[in-house]
């Protein structure tokens, strides 16, 4: 009979957690005796606010492993890594002694990371937290998916995606048809495959989402625009051309405003100086830097950094 440990951070994704709890209730729905049991544990022992401040109770207290889960799920929100007990560090070597699959929900997944469960695996987490994840820890593969799950290993990004993650796993642990059959109970529809990307592409063009990703992939060195449009097979007024149709701007302005993106996510999830974040981003003059920054999104990089 599979177990799930859910392991509740400060401030984690309710909608995460409730979704993967009940995709689990209405997978046992559809069997003919309950396949599937869970329990809720808290980092700090006691009742634990999620991030709309409700708070949810733990099934126990204490870090007995009891009966061996097959997989932990690790719901964490902002700063996770301010509630890491020994207790938990202790739970998850034994976890995964007993062959338990380690997983993270949200930035749950900086917390398997931090702890080393995810060196040589592919991870996924939020795109809001994800600039600061690189930076932290480059050597790790991080993805652009909805999910990843594979060798004992189940990262989500959090929200909706949970249930598809969820209902990956009951299709690896569960008879046949019955990840199919609780996702249409749901009304979930059909399962998503882990490749769905995150975020929708700004625009419908392939090329453009080309040059976007050229983009975004050469932010500490921008590429010059003829070089992109060399890439792409375009002369570069047929790229500005294109930019304007598809995007409403020029592709100069695109590319600073990803930049700027980037450097904004680094403001508020990492703790780098904000030269070494206008460096990381591109821009060789601390001003200059500053001046686009406030430009774009009225307040200094300073100032960004203290909200």
């Amino acid at each position: 009979m599979p177990k799930v440990s859910f392991i509740l951070f400060p401030e984690f994704q309710m909608l995460a957690y409730v979704l993967a709890s009940e995709t689990l209730r209405i997978a046992n729905k559809n069997v003919s005796c309950p396949l599937y049991t869970w329990e809720t544990l808290s980092v700090t022992q006691a009742p634990v606010p999620a991030s709309s401040g409700r708070l949810a109770a733990p099934d126990r207290s204490g870090w007995d492993l009891g009966g061996p889960p097959d997989l932990v799920l690790l719901c964490a929100g902002y700063d996770p890594l301010h509630h890491l007990p020994q207790g938990l560090r202790a739970y998850l070597v034994k976890a995964a002694r007993a062959g338990a699959t380690l997983g993270g929900i949200d930035t749950g997944t900086v917390v398997l990371a931090q702890l080393g469960y995810l060196d040589g695996h592919e991870a996924v987490l939020h795109h809001e937290a994800e600039a600061g994840f690189r930076e932290r820890w480059p050597g790790i593969a991080v993805s652009d998916k909805i999910y990843c799950f594979g060798h004992r290993r189940l990262t989500a990004v959090g929200g909706t995606a949970t249930g598809d993650a969820m209902l990956a796993w009951i299709a690896a642990t569960g008879p046949d048809g019955l990840a199919a059959a609780t996702s249409e109970d749901m009304a979930h529809g059909s399962i998503r495959p882990p490749e769905v990307r995150q975020r929708l592409r700004p625009s419908a063009d392939p090329v453009l989402g080309q040059m976007q990703q050229l983009m975004l992939d050469n932010l500490q060195e921008p590429l010059a625009l003829k070089d992109i449009a060399g890439r792409l097979g375009l002369s570069l007024k047929a790229l500005r051309l294109r930019c304007k149709h598809g995007l409403g701007i020029t592709p100069q302005a695109a590319y600073l405003q990803t930049r700027l993106q980037r450097a904004r996510e680094l403001l508020q999830n990492t703790a780098m100086p904000v030269t070494e974040v206008a460096l990381a981003t591109g821009f060789a003059s601390l001003s200059g830097f500053s001046r686009q920054f406030k430009a774009m999104y009225q307040r200094s990089p300073r100032g960004m950094r203290r909200r």
